[in-house]
């Protein structure tokens, strides 16, 4: 700790989608700071929208008893409200304002000396930006993606893996009793870490991920092939980013004020409709969605949360601003704020995963 410090009461807020950990994170922050350092935490609700509209409570201990097994997260979350681009009606046309300065400004009027954003990549970036409006920022990577390339895994991915992997499981069996192709759709946006773990894990037969344009063609193929050798039934694991060669991404729809405008969803029924209609064999699709994204987080992610959260309160005390927390190996680190938001972590092509996954006879369409 600086002796020199004089930081008395910290804000908190989570952006983005929700994601298991939240709560735990929260709990770490408010702990370490009034157990330890004895500062006061002050929680914006809503993500930015509580730093807009100057909605916000003090957390107490008391506050975040009892948090740690709960999914979501105690103070609210929006993926939609960027202080640099807020929308709001003129003569009943929507625009887009910045009021960033209003937001610092509601900052200041609460006394906050260091902000701390919970976020994904979205998130993130606003806090760098209003790090270099001045504001003393820390952050706290957090995505069921596990696309943030300046951290090995971010809390809430384990959790998000098993729910999906859990799904694979329970599809498994009746895929086996009816003989049908079973397509199963997950998350990941533009990174398909959940579909290839998930789809290790669960015995997928078929992976396809963003990283890896597929064929559909030889997705068929290797349907036909499993039918062929008595195999009556084939799981095939879709990340929602995954696009055949030559073609897009499925959008399902555009929301024009989110810090991510593209939704992603639908690449499931896609893939489902070429199947049954090349094969002849009856397919099925399941659409995981927000499944994988709530409930209880498993212990990993509360142990990552938590050390996150506590480190995040070292950092501020050390005036160490513009910096997120990240993990290294087995140790929590911290890097560049401007670095950890300008890049993807992906799938490689030709990684360890992908060749296990093809070792032992899975297939990614290409």
């Amino acid at each position: 700790m600086n002796a020199k410090s004089e930081i008395k009461r910290i804000g908190i807020l989570t952006g983005g989608g929700d994601c298991p950990g939240l709560n735990a994170v929260i709990r770490a922050v408010v702990k370490t700071a009034i157990f330890r350092y004895g500062l006061e935490v002050i929680g914006f609700h809503d993500g930015y929208l509580g730093m807009i509209e100057d909605k916000a409570r003090a957390l107490e201990a008391a506050d975040v008893s009892g948090i740690l097994d709960r999914g979501g997260t105690i103070l609210g979350t929006s993926n939609r409200d960027n202080p640099f681009r807020f929308p709001a009606m003129v003569r009943g046309r929507k625009i887009f304002r910045d009021v960033s300065d209003q937001a610092i400004r509601n900052l200041r009027r609460r006394k906050i000396d260091v902000l701390i954003v919970v976020g994904g990549d979205g998130s993130l970036s606003i806090a760098q930006q209003l790090f270099q409006k001045g504001v003393p920022v820390v952050g706290i990577p957090k995505t069921i993606d596990n696309d943030l390339s300046a951290t090995d895994v971010t809390f809430g991915f384990d959790t998000a893996l098993e729910a999906a992997m859990e799904g694979i499981d329970r599809i498994h069996t009746t895929a086996e009793s009816h003989h049908r192709v079973m397509v199963v759709e997950v998350m990941g946006r533009y990174a398909g870490w959940i579909a290839l773990e998930a789809g290790l894990a669960g015995g997928g037969d078929v992976i396809l991920i963003p990283e890896i344009p597929y064929d559909i063609e030889k997705v068929c193929e290797k349907v036909k092939e499993r039918n062929r050798h008595g195999k009556r039934f084939s799981i095939v694991v879709v990340a929602e980013g995954a696009r055949p060669k030559k073609g897009e991404v499925v959008v399902q729809r555009m929301v024009e004020d989110s810090t991510d405008p593209v939704r992603l969803g639908g690449i499931g029924f896609k893939v489902s409709s070429e199947i049954e209609k090349r094969t002849g064999l009856e397919t099925r699709v399941t659409v995981l969605g927000h499944l994988q994204r709530g409930g209880s987080p498993s212990a990993f992610d509360r142990i990552l949360a938590t050390r996150f959260g506590t480190r995040a309160v070292e950092l501020a005390m050390e005036e160490k601003f513009g910096r997120m927390v990240c993990l290294r190996g087995r140790h929590i680190r911290d890097v560049d704020l401007k670095k950890a938001v300008t890049k993807l972590r992906r799938v490689s092509p030709n990684g360890n995963l992908v060749q296990t996954a093809r070792s032992i006879g899975i297939t990614f369409g290409d």
